[in-house]
C-alpha cells in the first residue's frame, strides 16, 4: 500500500531549478535514505511533502489516517515549557481523550437513564483507547526515552528556551519518537548527536517497523538502518534498493556505461554530419546524405550533465606560533554552575586534539572559555604568543539577508568580485549559490560559506565546534584531507569517530572531567 504518492513534482527558487517532473512512492515499511549533494533540494522536499511549501506544479497525495512525524530543526519552542512537558505533548491527543471521558463522567450524575445508557457506550470506546496506548503508564515511558537520549542529565524541569540547539534538536527527537507516528521523516538527525546517542538512535530506528525517510550524510549510520536509496540529483530523483555502499557500487556502474555511450553516440554523430557535409551538394549522393540527416533529427542525443564543483579546501596559514598554545590552570567552566572539575591542562605546538562525549558536558562552554568568550566560574587560562585563531561555531545565532559575494566581500574587502567568486567556488558553490542570499542557501552550503571566510584567513590554531555538520561526502572528505595537510594547530569537536580519528593527534574524553552524572 502507498502511504505518499508524489507525481510530476517540479519546483525551483527564482531561475534555479531544484525538481523537474520527480515522481516518488513511499511503501508500508520501507527505510528509505534521502541522499544528494547540498543545495540538490532535500530538505526542500521534505518540506514539500510535509505541506510547508507549495510546489510549483505536481501533485502530493497521502494515504488517508497517516500520522506524519517530521524532525525539523527549525520548530520552536515556547518560553516557560519544560523537557517534560515537551515529551509529554506527544501524547496530547490522549489527554484531549481522556478530558471528554471524564466530561462524560461529570454528565452521569445528572443524566436520565437513557442517557446514561449511551453515556455508558461512548466512555467505554475511549477507556479502551487509553488503556491499548499506554497511556497510564506515559510518565515511565517519557523517563525511559529521556534516558535513552541522555536527557535527563540536562534535567527533565529544565526551561527548553535555555537550551543550546543541540539539545532542543534532541528533545525534538525524543517527543517525535513517542509520537509513534506511521511515517518518520528524519532531516540530519545525527548532527547534534554524541556516538552514544547516534547507537541509541540506530537500534531505535532498525527495529521501527513503521516506514521512514531519512536524510543524512553520515554514512555508517544510513548504512545501518536504510534499505532503500533515493538519490537526489540534477533535478531528477533515482530509486536504488540496499543500502549506500550498493548504491555507489551501481551508480558508479551507471555513470560509466552512460559515459560510453555518450562518447560512442557522439562519434557516430561526429561521422554522420561529416557524410552529410561532404555529400548533400552532389546530384548522385544527395539522397543519401537526406538520409543520414533524418537520422541525425531523429537521435535521441544523450546529454552529459554537467559536473558538480568538487570543493578544494586550502588552509592560509600564519607564521609558527610559540611553543606553547594555551594552559588552564584549575579552570571550571560553566554558566550558573560548574559543568566541570577544576582543569588543569595545556596544548602545545604540532597537537591536533579532538575533544568528544555526551552532549551537554561542556565541550563547546571550554572551546568559548578558552577564546576568552564567556567567563570560566574560576581558574584562568593564558594563550600562548603569535597566535593567529581561526573559529568555525557549531551554529550561527543571526539569519543572514546578505548575498554570498557581501558575505564574503565585508570580511576581505581589498579582493576584487573575481578572486571573492573564485574563493567561494573553491569551495564548491555554483554561481547561482554565489548570488543568492546566505539565507535560502541549504545548511551544507551556508557551511560552505563560513569555512571559505576561514580558509582565506591566515591561521595556525584552528578551532572547530562540529565542522561536519550539514556537509555532504565530498565536502567532508576534502575537509578531512585540508585538516590532515595543515601544518598549524587543531582544537575539533566532533561526533564522527571516521572523520577525526586520522586526523587527531590525542583524544580528550570530556567526560572524564564533567560534573554531570552518567
Amino acid at each position: 500500500m502507498s502511504l505518499l504518492t508524489v507525481n510530476n513534482l517540479s519546483h525551483g527558487f527564482g531561475d534555479r531549478a531544484i525538481f523537474d517532473h520527480v515522481s516518488f512512492r513511499l511503501l508500508k515499511g520501507e527505510h528509505i535514505g534521502l541522499i544528494g549533494a547540498n543545495g540538490e533540494g532535500k530538505s526542500t522536499f521534505m518540506n514539500i511533502i510535509t505541506g510547508k511549501l507549495q510546489p510549483d506544479s505536481g501533485k502530493v497525495e497521502w494515504a488517508k489516517r497517516i500520522r506524519v512525524g517530521y524532525l525539523d530543526q527549525h520548530t520552536v519552542l515556547q518560553k516557560g515549557q519544560t523537557i517534560r512537558d515537551v515529551l509529554k505533548s506527544a501524547f496530547q491527543y490522549l489527554f484531549d481523550i481522556e478530558a471528554e471521558m471524564n466530561n462524560m463522567y461529570m454528565k452521569m450524575g445528572e443524566a436520565s437513564p437513557e442517557e446514561m445508557e449511551q453515556l455508558l457506550e461512548g466512555v467505554g470506546p475511549l477507556q479502551d483507547m487509553l488503556t491499548n496506548n499506554d497511556f497510564y503508564v506515559i510518565d515511565a515511558k517519557v523517563e525511559e526515552l529521556a534516558r535513552g537520549l541522555g536527557l535527563t542529565d540536562i534535567g527533565l524541569e529544565r526551561d527548553v528556551h535555555d537550551l543550546s540547539g543541540g539539545q532542543r534538536t534532541k528533545i525534538l527527537l525524543g517527543k517525535l519518537l513517542l509520537e509513534k507516528p506511521d511515517i518518520l521523516l528524519l532531516d540530519e538527525p545525527t548532527n547534534y548527536l554524541d556516538e552514544q546517542h547516534i547507537e541509541w538512535l540506530k537500534r531505535y530506528l532498525l527495529d521501527y517497523e513503521n516506514a521512514f525517510i531519512l536524510i543524512s550524510h553520515d554514512i555508517p549510520f544510513l548504512n545501518s538502518v536504510v534499505n532503500l536509496i533515493y538519490h537526489m540529483e540534477n533535478q531528477e530523483l533515482n530509486r536504488y534498493v540496499g543500502d549506500y555502499d550498493h548504491f555507489i557500487e551501481v551508480y558508479e556502474v551507471k555513470k560509466q556505461q552512460l559515459e560510453a555511450a555518450f562518447k560512442r553516440q557522439q562519434k557516430e554523430i561526429a561521422e554522420l554530419e561529416d557524410f552529410v557535409a561532404r555529400n548533400k551538394a552532389r546530384v548522385s549522393t544527395r539522397n543519401m546524405a537526406m538520409s543520414r540527416q533524418k537520422k541525425l533529427d531523429k537521435m535521441d542525443v544523450i546529454e552529459m550533465s554537467k559536473e558538480k564543483p568538487k570543493p578544494h579546501f586550502n588552509f592560509k596559514e600564519a607564521r609558527t606560533s610559540g611553543k606553547m598554545i594555551f594552559e588552564t590552570k584549575d579552570l571550571v567552566i560553566g554558566y550558573d554552575t560548574p559543568l566541570s572539575k577544576p582543569l588543569t591542562l595545556s596544548m602545545e605546538r604540532g597537537q591536533k586534539i579532538a575533544l568528544t562525549g555526551a552532549n551537554g558536558i561542556g565541550k563547546t562552554t571550554l572551546l568559548r572559555s578558552i577564546l576568552g568568550e564567556i567567563k570560566p566560574i574560576s581558574g584562568e587560562v593564558t594563550l600562548g604568543e603569535y597566535l593567529h585563531i581561526g573559529y568555525f561555531e557549531q551554529e550561527m545565532k543571526t539569519e543572514n539577508s546578505q548575498t554570498c559575494i557581501d558575505e564574503i566581500w565585508n570580511e576581505f574587502p581589498s579582493l576584487t568580485q573575481y578572486e571573492v567568486r573564485s574563493a567561494l567556488a573553491q569551495c564548491g558553490l555554483t554561481t547561482k549559490h554565489i548570488e543568492s542570499k546566505v539565507s535560502v542557501l541549504s545548511g551544507g552550503e551556508k557551511a560552505k560559506v563560513r569555512l571559505c571566510k576561514l580558509i582565506n584567513r591566515e591561521s595556525n590554531l584552528l578551532v572547530l565546534d562540529e565542522p561536519t555538520n550539514h556537509l555532504d561526502v565530498d565536502a567532508k572528505d576534502e575537509l578531512k584531507r585540508a585538516l590532515k595537510a595543515y601544518k598549524g594547530n587543531i582544537l575539533l569537536i566532533s561526533h564522527e569517530p571516521d572523520f577525526y580519528q586520522d586526523i587527531a593527534t590525542d583524544i580528550w574524553n570530556c567526560e572524564n572531567w564533567t560534573t554531570k552524572v552518567f
